[in-house]
C-alpha cells in the first residue's frame, strides 16, 4: 500500500515539476512573443510594406534559416539529448567536460560559417529572393545580409548554452533571452531609424544594427547563470586542444546524429527558402504579408509548442536512458493533451478572426487597409495547420530522446514534395496565401506521420479517455468559432482605424468572452482541467 502511494506521490510530483517548468517557459515566451509583437506594430507603422521592407526581411532571414537549420534545429535535436544521457549515466564531470569540447568544436566552425556567408551575400540573397524586382531592393537586402549574418554565431552559441541550461531545468533565463532581440530592434526602429533618415541613410538600415546588438546580449546574459553552476564551457583554441575536442567520443556521436537532424531541419529551411522565392516574384508586399502573418502564427505555436518542446525534450532523453517506458509514454500523452485543449481554440481563433486580429495589431501608419486583408488571408492559411505545428514539436522530441533521427527526416522530405504540389495548385488560385496554406497542411500530414509511427512502434500509448476528451473539446471549440465569427462580422474591423481605443477595447473584450465561453463549456462539459494539467 504504501509502495503505491509512494508512486502515486512520484507521479504527482512530476506532473506538478513539468507543468510549472512548461509554465514558466510559456510565461517567459509570452514575454518574448509580447515584446516580437510590438517590434512588429512599430516597424508595420513605421516602414509599412514595400520592396524595402521585403529586403529586409529577406536579409533577417537569412541568418534565422542557418539559426534554425544549426543552432535550434540540427544541433540542439542532437546536442540535448547525447548531453541528457551523458548525465545520467556517466556523471556530471564527464559532462563538463563534453560540453567544453563541444563548445570549441562550434565555436571554430561557426567562425568559418560567418566568414563564407558574409563574403557569400550577393549569393544567398539571389538563392532566396531572385524575384526582386528592384535593383535597389537587393543591394539593401545584400548590404542587411552581410551586416546581420554574425548573428548566426552568437545565435548557436546561445543554443548550446540552453541545451545546458534546460538539461539542468534553469530554463527561464534561455526562454527570456529572445526578449533583448526584440528590445534592440525597438531601440532601433524608435532611436537610429529617425537619425540615419536625417543623415539621408534608408532607415530601415537601423533594423540590421539592432539584430546585431541583440544577439550579443542574448549570448551575454547566459554566461553568467552558467558561470555559477560551474558549466561555462572553456573554448579550446590550441592546435592540440582543437584535436583533442574532435576527437572526443560524445562530439562525435553528436556530430553523428546531425547529420540526420541537418537534413530534417534543412527539408523544413529549403521549404521556406522556396516559399520566400515564389513570393518574391508576387506582388510587391508579399513577403512581408507571410512575415507578419508568421508572427502572429508564432505566438501560439511558440507558447504551447517550443514551451513543451524545450520542457518534454530533456525529460524524454533521461525517462528513454534510463529505460522507464511508462514515463516516457505518459510525458508523451500528457503533452499531446495540452496540444489538444490549447491549440484547437487558438487554431478556432486564427481561422474565423484573422481580420479583427491584423486590424487591432497592424492597421496603423504606413500599413494600409488592402494589407490588412492580405495578411489575415495568410494566418488562415496558417491557422489551418496550427494544430499540426504544436503538436510537432511534442511528438518530434519522442523521436529525438531514442536519439532516431531518421524516420523524422524521412517524413520531412515527403511532406516537403506534398507541400510544393499544394503550392503548384494553390498559388496561382490563392497567390501569397496559397504558401501560408500549403505549410498549414503539410504540418497536419508531418503530425500524423509522427504520431502513427510512435504508435506503431509501442513507444506511445494514448491513455484511456482520449475519445471523450476530444468530444467535451470539440464541442468547446464549436461554440467558440460561433462566438468570434459573430464577433468578426458585427464590426467593420478596418474602418475602426479611426476610433483606435475603441477597437482596442472591443478586442479585448471579445478575447475575454472567448476564454469564458471556451473554458465555461469545458467545464459544463465535466472536464477536469486541474487534473488534467497536474495528472
Amino acid at each position: 500500500m504504501c509502495s503505491v502511494s509512494a508512486e502515486v506521490w512520484h507521479s504527482y510530483t512530476a506532473g506538478v515539476s513539468l507543468l510549472k517548468s512548461a509554465s514558466t517557459v510559456s510565461l517567459m515566451t509570452l514575454a518574448s512573443r509580447v515584446t516580437g509583437l510590438a517590434r512588429d506594430l512599430i516597424m508595420a507603422s513605421m516602414f509599412g510594406a514595400n520592396a524595402l521592407t521585403d529586403a529586409f526581411n529577406v536579409a533577417f532571414r537569412i541568418p534565422n534559416l542557418f539559426r534554425r537549420l544549426f543552432a535550434e534545429g540540427a544541433f540542439s535535436q542532437a546536442f540535448v539529448p547525447v548531453l541528457a544521457t551523458t548525465k545520467t549515466q556517466e556523471g556530471e564531470e564527464r559532462t563538463r567536460a563534453l560540453i567544453g569540447n563541444v563548445a570549441t568544436v562550434l565555436f571554430w566552425v561557426l567562425l568559418l560559417t560567418c566568414v563564407v556567408g558574409v563574403a557569400g551575400a550577393p549569393v544567398l540573397v539571389w538563392l532566396l529572393a531572385s524575384g526582386f524586382e528592384s535593383g535597389h531592393a537587393q543591394e539593401a537586402a545584400v548590404l542587411m545580409t552581410r551586416w546581420m549574418f554574425p548573428y548566426i554565431g552568437f545565435m548557436s552559441m546561445v543554443a548550446l548554452c540552453a541545451g545546458v541550461l534546460n538539461t539542468w531545468k534553469q530554463f527561464a533565463v534561455p526562454a527570456v533571452t529572445p526578449v533583448l532581440l526584440n528590445v534592440c530592434m525597438i531601440g532601433a526602429a524608435l532611436l537610429l531609424a529617425p537619425w540615419l533618415d536625417r543623415q539621408g541613410i534608408e532607415p530601415i538600415y537601423a533594423m540590421a544594427a539592432g539584430v546585431v546588438l541583440g544577439g550579443v546580449l542574448q549570448l551575454g546574459v547566459q554566461l553568467p547563470v552558467l558561470k555559477k553552476l560551474g558549466l561555462l564551457p572553456r573554448i579550446g583554441i590550441t592546435p592540440s586542444a582543437i584535436k583533442a575536442a574532435w576527437s572526443d567520443g560524445g562530439v562525435r556521436r553528436i556530430l553523428s546524429l546531425m547529420l540526420p537532424a541537418l537534413l530534417g531541419v534543412g527539408v523544413a529551411q529549403v521549404s521556406l527558402m522556396i516559399n520566400t522565392q515564389i513570393a518574391s516574384y508576387l506582388t510587391p508586399g508579399s513577403v512581408t504579408w507571410l512575415f507578419y502573418a508568421d508572427r502572429l502564427m508564432e505566438f501560439p505555436t511558440a507558447l504551447l509548442g517550443v514551451a513543451l518542446g524545450v520542457v518534454l525534450t530533456p525529460q524524454l532523453a533521461s525517462a528513454k536512458a534510463a529505460g522507464d517506458a511508462q514515463r516516457y509514454s505518459d510525458m508523451l500523452d500528457w503533452g499531446l493533451r495540452l496540444v489538444v485543449l490549447l491549440a484547437v481554440p487558438c487554431a478556432v481563433g486564427l481561422l474565423a478572426f484573422a481580420e479583427p486580429l491584423v486590424a487591432t495589431l497592424f492597421h496603423r501608419g504606413a500599413l494600409q487597409s488592402s494589407d490588412v486583408s492580405k495578411i489575415a488571408l495568410a494566418l488562415v492559411g496558417y491557422g489551418a495547420g496550427l494544430v499540426g505545428l504544436v503538436a510537432i514539436k511534442v511528438l518530434a522530441p519522442g523521436y529525438f530522446a531514442s536519439q532516431d533521427m531518421r524516420t523524422p527526416v524521412k517524413i520531412a522530405v515527403a511532406v516537403l514534395v506534398l507541400t510544393q504540389i499544394m503550392n503548384a495548385v494553390l498559388v496561382p488560385w490563392i497567390a501569397h496565401a496559397g504558401l501560408a496554406l500549403s505549410i498549414g497542411l503539410g504540418a497536419l500530414v508531418n503530425a500524423v506521420w509522427l504520431l502513427v509511427g510512435l504508435l506503431r512502434r509501442g513507444a506511445y500509448k494514448p491513455v484511456l479517455g482520449w475519445g471523450k476528451y476530444l468530444l467535451q473539446v470539440a464541442a468547446a471549440a464549436m461554440l467558440l468559432g460561433a462566438f468570434l465569427g459573430w464577433g468578426a462580422h458585427q464590426w467593420d474591423w478596418k474602418a475602426l482605424q479611426v476610433h483606435e481605443w475603441q477597437r482596442i477595447g472591443l478586442m479585448t473584450l471579445m478575447l475575454a468572452g472567448s476564454a469564458a465561453i471556451y473554458f465555461g463549456a469545458l467545464w459544463a462539459s465535466g472536464l477536469k482541467l486541474r487534473r488534467l494539467l497536474r495528472r
